[in-house]
């Protein structure tokens, strides 16, 4: 096994045997599953759009009560620098945990195909548009663990890892409805800065490269950031 799959094992265990991980997904499935079916309610059309559109929401509070421990604990417990000292570049240690906390998250969204099952039962769903929806939901996903990991990397304390995690990521959710509809230079960068035109493109069925490039490039970009501080921990 790899490096980079020996962190992977090693995080994944450890989220399930604590109750992150049954919490998360218990929370995410209850709060989707209750706006799908408010939503199928008012629109009654056989369509995750709706629904869809509140999850970012919900994702942006999750998110980061997964990535929360990650760097933090290791930096508070002292375990940080025997890490460091083993054989594995800094990396495949962050590369490593990312991966378990992105695994984590396509667990927490799995049960949400049912709602597909559900929609196939009762109509004739846009199949393109969903597929589409959910190719946003993992880029958005990688996105949203980058960001909390490098939050954790600079924490010391699980807590404030969560809090300044939800924070940062509502911003960015706000920024972007702040700037819809808006025109001129400097709303255009706020759009593009911001999550929400990005993630509503996919809901509405479009899989734009722009997008998939914004999600991309900065989940490399803050991945590549969190290498740089774990390593310059090696020099102190």
């Amino acid at each position: 096994m790899t490096s980079v799959g020996t962190i992977f094992q090693r995080e994944i265990s450890s989220y399930f045997l604590s109750p992150i991980a049954y919490v998360v997904v218990a929370v995410f499935t209850v709060f989707s599953g209750y706006f799908f079916s408010v939503m199928l309610g008012i629109t009654q059309e056989s369509t995750l759009r709706y629904s869809l559109a509140y999850t970012q929401f919900i994702l942006s509070i999750l998110t980061p009560v997964i990535t929360m421990r990650l760097l933090a604990e290791e930096n508070k417990t002292g375990t940080i620098e025997p890490l460091m000292t083993a054989p594995v570049t800094d990396f495949d240690v962050v590369f490593g945990k990312f991966l378990a906390a992105w695994a984590l998250y396509n667990i927490m969204i799995a049960p949400t195909a049912l709602y597909i099952i559900f929609l196939a039962w009762v109509g004739s769903p846009d199949y393109g548009a969903i597929i589409a929806s959910y190719i946003g939901l993992i880029l958005m996903g990688g996105l949203f663990i980058s960001i909390g990991l490098l939050v954790s990397a600079v924490t010391k304390n699980q807590i404030v890892a969560a809090v300044i995690g939800i924070v940062a990521l509502l911003i960015l959710l706000v920024i972007g409805l702040a700037s819809y509809g808006n025109e001129g230079w400097f709303y255009s960068v706020l759009r593009y800065i911001g999550t929400y035109d990005h993630w509503d493109t996919f809901t509405k069925g479009i899989v734009d490269t722009r997008d998939v490039v914004y999600y991309v490039s900065f989940t490399a970009l803050l991945i590549f950031i969190v290498v740089r501080i774990v390593e310059s921990r090696r020099w102190r």
